[in-house]
């Protein structure tokens, strides 16, 4: 009466007290129970790649055979314990890890109508020891560290402890399950639900200590009838029972390290599906990232109240593992290039260091070389990076030292000696004698202006008898000053960097905007006591 293959009034028709269970019986079908038929004839077809587990109801004949390739359904793929597959998709390598039927321990080694190491009866299936022995043992056939693992069960590893304990064992990075017949998905991780690490595992040591339970009790009847084979799968399937990681910081058995934090403890993520008549997960999975999407809808059974629930949910990056060592080695056919040569041609070109400042030499007229503060551009071409030039340039400057070799020593002394000299207090040394000389130039010319006549016509008089000053376009310093190399100039006495052709400015000048004509007599009064200071009027 679960199928949702039943419409409602009907399934509430034939609940109802009137109807005996023999009713049922006849009018029941296999239409109302299973889509399954029509996939068998081909009337309903698969049109992407399925892979799914087996649930707590199945038909444990019709799963033989679907083992055994008697029945086929194209695109339908059971993952069980004897089967895994492994998906390329979205940047990753997604293993598929299965393991079908309900979780019920006191028949973990009761194998009930199936022939093989399915069991089940009566429209039921469960799993059993042997199942979980051989999932490791196909698990750890074909580990390879590069691939993300995703488990897939009907029982919930977060109710169960056992499971839980096998998705530790496979090293799985996330679950999926489907056994609790929730009416909305929910996503989690044993960090997110469990108030310590000790909560952790007290869960596995709860299942452990119920499988050993039922364990205690047929042991001795196992033991009389399992071969050889099956013993190496119940071993394994002890192994995962016995596997409850250690507390945080107690002593490995035999005198180990000290046990750290599991990281499945946080890293193993989980999602247990909701009926599929409420819900659904999607996995989007591209460039390397897995995001989650879930959606829930339907009734609230003991209010009637419709309800939607929506849960976007990104952030699992496995694109690293990538990145991870395979543990099978590449086959010789392989047509990727091998690595080139390690030659001058094919490596990384590696930026050249920055080479020392070259000392200037020193002339008849210097009597030290200057600091390279500002040359003049130079109009030779750039070194390529790749070689030495013959010729070091000093910031773009064409006044530098040839490289001979006669005079290697001599530039290596003097790249040493001007190293040593270029230290902050010096330099602030040299600005403060900069300052010095300005200063001196403006009272000279200040007193110059003083001593002239204060007509226009006079000033100009006396420019035009006046020799020009000699400018220097090399860029040198003056005769006698430490000043460094100035700024090539072909219209200003370097006392200040001129903003245009006009005559050179007095840096004391003041501009007066007065609302009418005036003369410089009314100027004069205008600064009152402070009008003796002023120079000239323009």
């Amino acid at each position: 009466m679960y199928s949702p293959l039943i419409p409602g009034p009907q399934r509430h028709h034939l609940l109802s007290p009137e109807n005996s269970p023999a009713t049922i019986r006849q009018t029941v079908n296999i239409s109302m129970l299973s889509e399954f038929p029509l996939l068998l004839s081909g009337q309903v077809k698969l049109h992407v790649p399925v892979f799914t587990v087996a649930g707590a109801c199945e038909d444990i004949l019709l799963l033989e055979k679907l083992r055994t390739g008697t029945c086929d359904v194209e695109n339908l793929h059971l993952i069980d314990e004897a089967t895994t597959r492994c998906l390329d998709i979205g940047g990753i390598k997604l293993r598929l890890l299965g393991l079908g039927g309900a979780f019920v321990p006191h028949k973990m080694f009761d194998n009930g109508e199936g022939s093989a190491t399915i069991a089940g009866g009566n429209g039921t299936i469960w799993t059993t020891a042997l199942q979980i022995g051989e999932l490791v043992d196909t698990a750890q056939r074909v580990y390879d560290p590069t691939e993300t693992r995703l488990l897939i069960t009907h029982a919930s590893p977060g109710r169960e402890g056992i499971i839980a304990s096998l998705a530790l064992v496979l090293k799985a990075d996330l679950t999926i399950s489907a056994g609790l017949h929730f009416r909305y998905a929910s996503s989690w991780n044993d960090f997110s639900v469990q108030g310590d690490y000790d909560g952790y595992r007290n869960k596995l040591r709860n299942g452990r200590d119920a499988f050993y339970r039922v364990w205690e009790s047929v042991k001795s009847q196992v033991d009389a009838v399992i071969d050889d084979h099956q013993r190496v799968l119940l071993n394994k399937a002890l192994s995962v029972v016995e596997r409850v990681p250690l507390a945080i910081g107690q002593p490995a058995p035999g005198g180990g390290p000290a046990a750290a934090e599991e990281a499945a403890w946080k890293n193993c993520w989980n999602w247990n599906l909701c009926d599929a008549a409420y819900g659904s997960l999607v996995l989007d999975i591209k460039e390397g990232r897995v995001s989650a999407e879930l959606r829930s809808q339907g009734k609230l059974p003991h209010r009637q109240t419709p309800f939607h629930v929506y849960t976007l949910l990104l952030g699992f990056n496995y694109a690293y593992r990538r990145s991870a060592t395979p543990t099978t080695q590449p086959t010789p056919t392989s047509t990727k290039p091998p690595l080139p040569p390690q030659t001058a041609t094919s490596m990384t070109p590696i930026k050249p260091s920055t080479p020392a400042p070259v000392a200037l030499k020193a002339t008849p007229e210097e009597s030290d070389a200057p600091s390279p503060a500002r040359t003049a551009p130079s109009t030779s071409e750039p070194a390529s990076g790749k070689e030495t030039p013959p010729v070091t340039k000093v910031n773009g400057s064409d006044s530098a030292t040839a490289s001979t070799p006669g005079s290697a020593e001599k530039d290596k002394g003097e790249r040493d000696r001007e190293r040593s000299e270029k230290h902050k207090p010096k330099r602030k040394d040299h600005r403060k004698d900069r300052d010095r000389d300005r200063a001196d130039k403006d009272t000279a010319r200040d007193g110059d202006a003083e001593g002239s006549s204060g007509e226009r016509k006079d000033d100009a008089a006396a420019t035009t008898t006046t020799a020009p000053p000699k400018l220097d376009t090399t860029g040198s310093p003056a005769q006698g000053s430490d000043a460094g190399p100035v700024s090539p100039r072909t219209d200003s006495t370097g006392i200040h960097t001129p903003t245009s052709r006009k005559s050179s400015r007095h840096p004391w000048t003041l501009f007066v905007r007065l609302p009418g004509p005036t003369n410089e007599t009314e100027l004069r009064e205008f600064f009152g006591e402070a009008k003796g200071g002023v120079c000239t009027f323009v």
